[in-house]
């Protein structure tokens, strides 16, 4: 699945809007960071968010949305502050609204091939290659600047305070998981259409018991004790660390 890249520009904003839970309705992230770069002569803000990073099988996928400057979608909230059911809910009204969006994934080979920040790097250049739009300004979830680009802008839970980025972290969630669904057809028994690839009990106990499958980064230390079955394991160079579960404290990833 190296290479895939989704995009969509549309207009068209019709999907109902959920019912947003109580717990959740004063957490709205707001457009101060986007207003003050298109005050400032940026017309075209991307935020950016990655999904799958910690994941045991599946792509690592970075979301792109570019937002209107003259019209607002409310009800936008970090992706991971929503239930699936309305992420799933959101999406098309999210991509409506877009002037843009793209997703890009770099598949769990080249995670392997390349090491996690190399491939997240993949991914966010393959969505904003995929853009319509060249990007004045870019602005990205977290401490690590991913892009790369000179004209970025990291925002600790970004996800939560900017609107194009809660954007994007819809986008790329709700897309993964739809991949890591249909999957679950292919390799039943893993539980992938619950998991979506994370560690859970189901997912450890089908590893066990039938070793891992084509989608599953294989050169994580995980794999190390597990029954192969007649997949050639890649090897990474370098060691790579051990993960929560598997008998050490929380991971650090190396590239």
């Amino acid at each position: 699945m190296g290479g895939r890249v989704e995009i969509a520009t549309v207009d068209d904003v019709t999907a109902t809007v959920p019912r947003l839970r109580r717990a959740i309705r004063q957490k709205s992230p707001t457009l101060s960071f986007e207003k003050e770069l298109w005050e400032s002569g940026r017309a075209v803000v991307v935020g950016m968010d990655e999904v799958g990073r910690g994941s045991w099988a599946g792509p690592l996928t970075v979301g792109a949305a570019v937002i209107p400057v003259d019209r607002r979608v409310y009800k936008i909230r970090d992706s991971k502050m929503l239930t699936e059911v309305e992420r799933e809910a959101l999406f098309d009204r999210v991509a409506g609204w877009c002037s843009a969006w793209a997703v890009g994934h770099a598949s769990a080979a080249e995670c392997d091939e390349l090491g996690m920040s190399e491939a997240q790097r993949v991914a966010a250049r393959r969505a904003l290659d995929a853009l319509p739009f060249q990007p004045d300004h870019v602005l990205i979830d977290g401490k690590w600047d991913f892009v790369g680009t000179g004209e970025t802008q990291r925002i600790v839970r970004g996800d939560a305070r900017s609107v194009s980025i809660a954007a994007a972290s819809i986008l790329a969630k709700v897309t993964r998981d739809r991949l890591m669904r249909a999957w679950a057809d292919d390799f039943p028994g893993y539980n992938f259409e619950a998991n979506k690839g994370y560690p859970c009990p189901v997912h450890k106990a089908a590893l066990a018991a039938w070793g891992p499958t084509a989608i599953h980064r294989q050169s994580w230390v995980f794999m190390d004790h597990l029954p192969w079955n007649g997949l050639a394991r890649y090897f990474r160079p370098g060691s790579q660390p051990t993960l929560p579960g598997f008998g050490a404290p929380t991971p650090t990833y190396r590239s």
